[in-house]
């Protein structure tokens, strides 16, 4: 209440009298004191400037490129995919599904909820293709 991560005493009573602890204020400290955290996960801050610039970059030096829009999950915030015709992709989180779709839709490419499409083959043999060259070197 108003003291996440500042060290407390906490008194309970055992089976063999009081006994005193802090480790509430230990996990306060380790969680953030309870305030979301912005790094990573679903409340991530996200730059759009930068997003957009790095998906520009994309579409104009690739031809066919598509958006699959991925939902928000316990640990990443919702995120768009770019895949081009020949299957390189780029992803970056945007924060919000409506944010992804809007974002696409203002970069001029056909944009999909991976969720009802699935990711295209030809992302994954795009993939494939990247370990298997790097496996030779």
């Amino acid at each position: 209440m108003g003291h996440e991560g500042v060290p407390r005493i906490v008194r309970t009573r055992t089976a063999t009298g009081t006994a005193y602890c802090m480790t509430v204020a230990l996990w306060d400290k380790v969680r953030g004191g309870g305030a979301p955290q912005k790094g990573d996960g679903p409340a991530m801050d996200v730059d759009l400037k930068a997003v957009r610039t790095h998906f520009r970059t994309f579409i104009t030096d690739r031809r066919g490129v598509e958006a699959y829009v991925e939902p928000a999950t316990s640990v990443t915030a919702t995120t768009v995919v770019l895949v081009a015709a020949d299957g390189e992709w780029t992803r970056r989180a945007v924060g919000s599904r409506d944010r992804a779709f809007a974002l696409s839709r203002d970069l001029g490419v056909p944009v999909y909820d991976v969720n009802l499409t699935g990711y295209p083959a030809r992302m994954r043999e795009w993939t494939s293709r990247q370990r298997r060259a790097e496996s030779d070197d």
